[in-house]
């Protein structure tokens, strides 16, 4: 039994939710999104909840429960609250900057890393070293988050890089006469 899939997506006032063709579509204050359902799910709207369980008993039915359960409260909490992750960049003049649709990364190459943003995501660099991406979908923004990180890690010496904020570097000494 899965102890997150047994729990019905509450879905807020302002937000509808249709299911057809397949598809679980979710409309909000903050846009739409839209999902594939799996034939090993089954889904119901009811009144102000969504119910996920599985289809049959088969081992992977199960396995997928509390998976789509999760995907379809991403859908909703996206909708009404979006989702945003904060990025920060710590080295000797390594700076970022948002200008319209491109993010400017200077990082000590000997070139500037431009990011195209991807529709429906939002960068702002509320100052040099801090960059929040932010938009409805979760998997969106993580992974544009872990594209602009990719560019310098976190090194576990100085600990230069960009990281997550929170994020916990592991420090190592360095070398000792």
């Amino acid at each position: 039994m899965s102890r997150i899939g047994k729990r019905a997506v509450a879905i807020p006032s302002g937000v509808t939710a249709t299911i057809d063709n397949g598809t679980l579509t979710v409309k909000g204050p903050k846009g739409t999104l839209s999902m594939g359902l799996s034939d090993l799910i089954s889904y119901k709207v009811e009144g102000d909840e969504i119910a996920v369980n599985p289809a049959n008993d088969s081992k992977q039915a199960r396995s997928f429960w509390g998976m789509q359960r999760t995907l379809v409260s991403n859908l909703v909490e996206g909708v009404t609250e979006g989702f945003s992750k904060t990025l920060e960049i710590s080295g000797v003049g390594y700076r970022a900057k948002a200008q319209g649709k491109t993010l400017k990364l200077e990082l000590g190459f000997s070139h500037d890393v431009d990011l195209v943003v991807p529709e429906g995501l939002t960068v702002n660099t509320p100052d040099q070293t801090t960059v929040e991406v932010s938009g409805i979908d979760k998997q969106a923004v993580g992974q544009f988050a872990a594209e602009i990180r990719k560019w310098r890690k976190p090194e576990p010496y100085k600990g230069k890089g960009i990281k997550y904020r929170g994020e916990y570097i592991f420090r190592k000494e360095g070398k000792k006469k």
